[in-house]
């Protein structure tokens, strides 16, 4: 399938997809968008079967989906949504191999981006991706629902040794396979410019991360030209180790606002607010003493104006860092979160 943009009415993101057959007899892929009452949906879905069964798999995945999110109660939460959506859809797999015996044992991963001006809804069953990209950073992805990952995540071997591994296409959660159906889901806050990209395994499958993120992160070029890239690249990789890849399918979303919802507080942040609270405790601490030591107070022992004379002069050891952190505080995200911190917690930094 040629590079088709996502048209949308949504002012949230824009967005491009590409689909190929790689170096099989049929493209097991679907994808499809729409908007919503929930916000602008995206979904990719790799299906999978002897014969005819993975196409349809996939293609009556992306269609309860969507089906699924626009009939929702519009009240109801998005991930809630997204659940139920999912569950449809897999039920709907489920009873058509029940009537058809042509198509027992097909199913489909799913991946489901839902963006609206809260937050960005993630949703997967399975081994097709989401990523969220900002800048060249990688902030959110999903975690494969799969044989090799499981070692992964047990640190029995690496990511890369996942990838490369013979058993990489075992997948442990499927829709089609019962009706019992565990949906992995989260909420993400996004910036503008953020893109979600959406894969299959043919694609994060055939390079390493990093240089699939590379090719992601590209801004030197337009979104279509960055998915076309993509999508030529891995094609290429392909037909050059000897044309039997996979189907290949991938989305990406870039954002054109920021979200409603707020990334926590970075684990930098909370460092800076912690080195700046010990700040303002020590010289809080040495103000007292200072006070104690002008005031009218007699101080009868001797050797208390020596121990006050050198907490002075420790305190004005660590005046240095306190200016590396007033430095810090030029960042414009980092002084926000820490200005809002000290104003919640009514603190107020020593000049």
């Amino acid at each position: 399938m040629d590079l088709t943009q996502l048209k949308t009415e949504s002012p949230l993101a824009s967005g491009f997809a590409e689909s190929r057959i790689g170096g099989r007899g049929e493209n097991q892929d679907s994808f499809d968008w729409a908007d919503t009452p929930k916000g602008l949906l995206v979904t990719v879905c790799d299906g999978m079967g002897g014969g005819p069964g993975g196409k349809t798999a996939s293609s009556i995945a992306v269609k309860e989906i969507i089906a699924g999110v626009m009939e929702a109660d519009p009240q109801e939460q998005a991930s809630n949504v997204l659940i139920k959506a999912i569950r449809r859809a897999n039920m709907a797999i489920i009873n058509q191999a029940n009537e058809n015996p042509a198509l027992q044992g097909m199913g489909s991963t799913c991946t489901v981006v839902l963006i609206n001006h809260h937050c960005a809804t993630i949703a997967h069953v399975g081994d097709s991706r989401v990523y969220q990209l900002r800048g060249h950073l990688k902030i959110f992805r999903t975690f494969d629902h799969s044989m090799v990952f499981e070692l992964v995540k047990q640190k029995v071997i690496t990511e890369e040794q996942a990838r490369l591994s013979a058993q990489s296409n075992v997948i442990t959660r499927a829709l089609g396979i019962k009706p019992d159906l565990e949906v992995d889901i989260t909420e993400c806050a996004y910036e503008k410019g953020d893109r979600f990209m959406l894969c299959t395994d043919g694609i994060h499958g055939a390079v390493d991360e990093k240089t699939l993120l590379n090719y992601a992160t590209n801004r030197k070029i337009a979104l279509g030209s960055v998915v076309d890239n993509i999508a030529t690249e891995i094609d290429n990789i392909g037909r050059n180790n000897g044309g039997n890849h996979d189907n290949l399918t991938l989305a990406i979303l870039e954002t054109n606002i920021d979200s409603k919802k707020r990334d926590t507080m970075s684990r930098k942040v909370k460092q800076i607010l912690c080195a700046m609270g010990l700040v303002c405790l020590i010289s809080i601490v040495c103000n007292i003493l200072l006070l104690v030591k002008k005031g009218d107070t007699p101080i009868e022992n001797q050797n208390y104006e020596t121990k006050i004379d050198s907490l002075e002069n420790e305190y004005h050891k660590l005046i240095p860092y306190q200016n590396a952190i007033n430095s810090i505080m030029d960042d414009t995200t980092a002084r926000k979160a820490c200005q809002k911190y000290l104003e919640k917690e009514k603190i107020q930094l020593p000049k």
